[in-house]
């Protein structure tokens, strides 16, 4: 938690900057009257911050957000339970001591709801062979330009290899295509044949 201002009075967390500095430099964990004062209570400054799901087989229950602090005298840390509540916020209403310096707490908010990004958004095998293709294609442009300027003294298109088999591949391509359709529909109206008949 971060006080926005009137910060309670830190103690023992030298580390964080003096006692006036709860909530700001370190993480803060609780704060509590204690004899009319507000005493707050830290783990000093998170060194790091681990998210795991709290049930495998359930996403939806909610993540456990795990700080910890590696201080001089204390490895002190801090879990909170986010549980999913996609309607409200509750909590944290209390604060669990387990060890000597770990703690635990319980929220409910809608930040624990599990998203689940369904898979098939990326390339897929398809998309992956397209790319190997064009790299090797790319490639073997690359090496055979290289190769016929250097080896063979080729100078501007005439560096591409086998020029001519991709001068002609559109042409060879839309022939192709138009025997394809011609085999499948029949000779059209305006198609003549070649041979004209004779009269003996």
């Amino acid at each position: 938690m971060i006080f926005n201002h009137d910060p309670p009075r830190c103690v023992d967390c030298l580390d964080c900057g003096g006692a006036s500095h709860c909530g700001m430099e370190c993480s803060a964990l609780m704060a509590k009257n204690i004899g009319g004062y507000d005493v707050c209570t830290t783990i000093g400054k998170v060194t790091s911050t681990t998210t795991n799901i709290i049930d495998n087989q359930n996403p939806h229950k909610g993540v456990i957000v795990k700080m910890t602090s590696n201080g001089s005298e204390h490895n002190c840390s801090l879990s909170v339970s986010v549980i999913c509540d996609s309607n409200r916020v509750l909590g944290p209403h209390s604060l669990e001591k387990l060890g000597t310096c770990d703690y635990a707490t319980v929220l409910q908010h809608p930040s624990g709801c599990a998203t689940i990004n369904g898979h098939g958004k990326g390339w897929g095998w398809f998309g992956t062979l397209m790319i190997i293709v064009l790299c090797l294609f790319g490639g073997y442009l690359s090496a055979g330009a290289v190769y016929r300027h250097f080896f063979l003294g080729f100078h501007g298109l005439d560096m591409i290899p086998n020029l001519d088999f991709w001068t002609r591949l559109p042409h060879r391509t839309q022939s192709f295509f138009a025997s394809l359709v011609r085999k499948f529909r029949g000779p059209t109206e305006g198609h003549r044949n070649s041979y004209s008949p004779v009269n003996f």
